[in-house]
C-alpha cells in the first residue's frame, strides 16, 4: 500500500500549486522541498518567490519610485527635496515581502492538508521516493505513492570562463537582488529578460550599467518592432545594450572585476565594479534519479513529457522548468493544476499557444500569440494594427505616453493571433488578449466591445479599430 496518492517533489510556483490542488481534489498529498533562506529556514516557493519574480518585482517597484522621485515628480507640480536612497531599508521591505508570502504557501499547504517534508528527493524504481537531509545528504525516509509529480524547477546557467565569487564581485541573477550598496559600475552578461530587469533596477538606484549580450538581435523572442521600440527607449534610460557581444573572460583584480569581449570589429576591456550573469536558465533534473528509472530526457537535461506532462514512466509527470516550454511561473502553475485534476480523472488540458510573456521594465513589455515575423515564416495572411500609446489621453494625464499596443489577426478569418504590448501596465493588459484569444475572438468582436474613459485599455479597442482601417484617434497604419 502506498503512502501517499500523490506526492510532488519541488515547491515552486509549479509544485506547490500542483500540490494544493490534488489535496483539494480529495488525494493524499505529500510536498517535498528542500529550500532554505537566508535565515536557514524552510522557505517555499522556490525560485520565483526566494529569488526571482517577486523579490525582482518588488525591487523594480521600489527603484522606479525612487526614479520618479527624483526625476519626474516635477513635471506633476510636486517638488521633492534631499531625496535620499535607504537601500538597506528597500532591501528590508523586498525580504518583507518574500517571507509574507512564503509562509502563506506554508499556511495553504496547512490549510488543505498538504504533507510538507524538508529534503532532498531522489526518485527510485517502483513509484518510491529517497528523502535526503539537506544538509548532511543522509537519507532519512523511502515514501511511496500512486502518482509522482516532478517540480524540480531550474537553476542559473552558469559560463566556463566566470566562476561566480565567493568574494561578492560576481553574482548570478539571484545574487544580483541581494547587494548591499549600489556599484558604481555594473556589468550584466545578457540582455534577456533577467539581465534587462536586473538592469533597470540598478541603473535607476545610481548605477553606470552595461549588458553585453551574445546575440545578434534584441529580444528575438519578441515581435521585431516592439523589439525595436523598446531597444531605444532602454538606450535613452541609459542602459548601454551592447549586442554581438561575447564574454572572453571576467577576473577579480584588487576588488574590481576586469572583463574582456569581442564583438565582430575586435576585443575590448571593461572594468566593473560587480557583474552579474544572466544568460538563462537549466532545469533542475540533476541528481534527481538514475539511469535505472529510465526516465526520457531532451539534449539539454530537460524532462521528456506529453501535451498532458506525462513522462515515458507511467504514474510520473513532470512540470514547470524541468520541461519543454517557457520557463514562467504561470505556465507552471497552470500545469500543476492539470496534472492534478487528470490524477483525479478530470478531462483538463493546457493551451500551450496562449502563455502570455512579461518585461517588468518601465514601460513594460508583454505579448502573446504569434509576431509578424512568425505569421510570414509560415505564410499565414494577417492584418495587423497599431495604437501608439501617446494618443492615448489616459496616457496623456499619467505622463506614460510611450510605447505602442499592436494587434495581428488572421486576414480571412479576423481571428487575433497575437498582441503585443509596450506601455505602462502592459501586464495587467495583455490579460484582455489572453481573454479575448482563448475565446476565439476577432478584431471585430473587440471593435463591439465598449471600454471605459479614459483608460489604457481603450488602446487595446483602438488597435483593433486600426486593424481595419477605421482607428479614430490616431493614423491608421
Amino acid at each position: 500500500m502506498s503512502d501517499y496518492d500523490v506526492i510532488v517533489i519541488g515547491a515552486g510556483p509549479a509544485g506547490y500549486v500542483a500540490a494544493i490542488r490534488c489535496a483539494q481534489l480529495g488525494l493524499k498529498t505529500a510536498c517535498i522541498d528542500e529550500w532554505i533562506n537566508a535565515k536557514g529556514e524552510s522557505s517555499l516557493g522556490g525560485t520565483c518567490l526566494n529569488v526571482g519574480c517577486i523579490p525582482s518585482k518588488a525591487l523594480l517597484e521600489s527603484s522606479h519610485l525612487y526614479h520618479m522621485a527624483n526625476s519626474q515628480l516635477k513635471m506633476h507640480g510636486i517638488e521633492t527635496k534631499g531625496v535620499s536612497l535607504d537601500l538597506a531599508a528597500m532591501m528590508a521591505r523586498k525580504d518583507k515581502v518574500v517571507d509574507d508570502l512564503t509562509q502563506g504557501i506554508a499556511s495553504l499547504f496547512k490549510t488543505n492538508g498538504v504533507v510538507l517534508i524538508n529534503g532532498h528527493a531522489r526518485l527510485m524504481l517502483g513509484q518510491k521516493v529517497k528523502v535526503f537531509n539537506r544538509e548532511t545528504r543522509k537519507e532519512e525516509a523511502t515514501l511511496s505513492a500512486k502518482n509522482i509529480i516532478i517540480a524540480s524547477g531550474s537553476s542559473p546557467m552558469r559560463l566556463e570562463n566566470v566562476k561566480i565569487s565567493t568574494s561578492g564581485h560576481i553574482h548570478d541573477s539571484a545574487g544580483g537582488l541581494q547587494f548591499d550598496s549600489v556599484p558604481k559600475r555594473l556589468g550584466i552578461i545578457g540582455a534577456g529578460v533577467i539581465g534587462l530587469e536586473l538592469g533597470s533596477i540598478w541603473s535607476r538606484l545610481g548605477s553606470e550599467v552595461v549588458l553585453l549580450e551574445a546575440m545578434e538581435e534584441f529580444l528575438p523572442i519578441a515581435d521585431m518592432q516592439i523589439a525595436k521600440t523598446v531597444f531605444r527607449s532602454l538606450k535613452k534610460q541609459k542602459l548601454d545594450i551592447r549586442l554581438n557581444s561575447r564574454l572572453l573572460s571576467a577576473k577579480v583584480k584588487s576588488k574590481k572585476i576586469h572583463v574582456e569581449y569581442e564583438d565582430t570589429k575586435g576585443e575590448y576591456k571593461e572594468i566593473f565594479d560587480r557583474i552579474i550573469v544572466a544568460v538563462g536558465r537549466k532545469p533542475n533534473s540533476d541528481l534527481l534519479f538514475g539511469d535505472e528509472m529510465k526516465l526520457e530526457l531532451d539534449e539539454r537535461r530537460f524532462v521528456l513529457v506529453n501535451e498532458y506532462c506525462e513522462t515515458s514512466v507511467p504514474g510520473l509527470y513532470a512540470i514547470g522548468d524541468v520541461v519543454r516550454g517557457p520557463m514562467l511561473a504561470h505556465k507552471g502553475s497552470e500545469e500543476g493544476i492539470m496534472v492534478a485534476e487528470r490524477i483525479a480523472g478530470e478531462q483538463t488540458c493546457v493551451n500551450y499557444d496562449l502563455i502570455p510573456s512579461v518585461i517588468y521594465t518601465h514601460p513594460e513589455v508583454a505579448w502573446v500569440g504569434k509576431t509578424e515575423e512568425e505569421c510570414n515564416a509560415h505564410s499565414i495572411p494577417y492584418k495587423a494594427g497599431v495604437f501608439p500609446i501617446a494618443a492615448s489621453g489616459r496616457g496623456k494625464a499619467m505622463a506614460e505616453t510611450e510605447g505602442m499596443v499592436k494587434i495581428i489577426s488572421h486576414e480571412e478569418t479576423d481571428r487575433i493571433l497575437g498582441v503585443h504590448i509596450f506601455s505602462a501596465q502592459a501586464s495587467e493588459l495583455i490579460a484582455i488578449a489572453v481573454t479575448a484569444m482563448s475565446m476565439e475572438a476577432t478584431t471585430e468582436d473587440i471593435m463591439l466591445t465598449m471600454f471605459a474613459h479614459p483608460t489604457l485599455s481603450e488602446s487595446f479597442h483602438e488597435a483593433a479599430y486600426s486593424v481595419h482601417g477605421r482607428a479614430i484617434h490616431t493614423k491608421n497604419r
